[in-house]
């Protein structure tokens, strides 16, 4: 833990593991900020490096959300009643298909079946999920490559730019395969939730070191000294 997401601070923590520790490491699961690639790769070569699904697929919704956002824009600019189509969908298009029932599942249906741009981002991003269900990495590549293709004829430039970033990070991505699929940053992401709620408790903390303390012991569990009174 560090109080920024820095390079440095990632070097420190690793220090403090220890090179043994370190040496040891069979696999890392990272998102793809620089900062994370540009350490994991000298100081942990021997290990897996896994882009995480988690961050992925985070970054399909937000293009997807970016699409609908940008079109409800142009719509309501030239009066078109198509507008109302994409009107309170913002979190029905950020679950799965399957996931959304009843009145909200029947706008889904009724935006998927019309030529809106945002029902074609929703549609490629949903695809995509499929991809996950690969075991072969030969396999994987090939749906990404194909995937990618109808991302950049989309002609939607947050899918474009999602597309660009894929073939960027490729081999890391596919290394989720190689992985088996049994390792993601989820537990990760959840305990930064908690400690999210921490340290918006903790806003009266002024210093790192005081809001580390209030985390080791929420997060741990660690034991509270005996007070001489009990306040109510």
């Amino acid at each position: 833990m560090g109080p920024k997401r820095t390079e440095a601070a990632l070097k420190a923590g690793l220090n403090q593991l220890g090179a043994e520790v370190v040496s040891g490491v069979e696999f890392v699961c990272t998102d793809r900020w620089r900062a994370y690639l540009n350490v994991v790769r000298p100081r942990m070569s021997q290990a897996l490096h896994v882009l995480d699904r988690f961050h992925i697929t985070a970054h399909l919704n937000k293009a997807v959300d970016e699409v609908r956002r940008g079109e409800v824009s142009r719509l309501n600019a030239a009066g078109d009643t198509n507008a109302a189509k994409l009107k309170k969908m913002r979190w029905n298009l950020l679950k799965k298909k399957g996931r959304v029932r009843g009145k909200a599942r029947q706008r889904l249906d009724l935006l998927l079946r019309s030529k809106l741009a945002t029902a074609r981002a929703w549609m490629l991003q949903e695809s995509f999920q499929h991809f996950w269900k690969y075991q072969s990495v030969t396999w994987a590549s090939k749906f990404m490559a194909a995937w990618c293709q109808r991302a950049m004829r989309s002609r939607l430039a947050p899918l474009k730019k999602i597309a660009r970033m894929l073939r960027r990070h490729e081999p890391l991505i596919l290394n989720w395969f190689r992985a088996k699929g049994e390792i993601s940053s989820g537990a990760v992401e959840g305990l930064n939730n908690k400690i999210r709620v921490i340290t918006k408790r903790a806003s009266g903390f002024r210093t790192f070191r005081a809001m580390e303390v209030a985390l080791y012991h929420t997060l741990g569990r660690l034991p509270e000294p005996t007070a001489t009174h009990k306040f109510c």
